[in-house]
């Protein structure tokens, strides 16, 4: 449970919202799109928001299930919420956002890695 918790860390960390324009939606490239998040460990978490402000996901390796809210605040930090709090973490959890398109690829300081991929998966 600890490195799904690593895992989902990585994912607040690395995604952010996809910057269509400055003037859109920042979190439109998401939709209908899947954040995929593998840790230093390689644990592989599946991140889907929508635009009511609501994510869910999936971590394939555990069967473990995710939901929550989301919402970005006035300082620039995507919050995601989540319903039931993840074991040993802070709820909400909020880090800075970044841009990402649709097909591109991160990592993260600890060696994770992730994608936003086209689809739900």
């Amino acid at each position: 449970m600890k490195r799904l918790a690593i895992g989902l860390s990585i994912l607040l960390a690395a995604t952010a919202a996809a910057w269509a324009d400055d003037t859109a939606d920042p979190m439109a490239n998401f939709y209908g799109n899947t954040v995929v998040v593998v840790d230093a460990n390689g644990v592989e978490s599946h991140t889907h928001y929508n635009a009511d402000h609501t994510f869910d996901g999936v971590a394939p390796a555990f069967n473990y299930r995710y939901k929550g809210t989301w919402e970005i605040t006035a300082d620039g930090q995507l919050c995601h919420t989540f319903d039931p709090p993840l074991p040993g973490k802070t709820n909400p959890q909020c880090n800075p956002i970044a841009p990402v398109a649709v097909g591109g690829n991160w990592t993260s300081a600890d060696g994770g890695h992730g994608s936003l991929v086209q689809g739900l998966n």
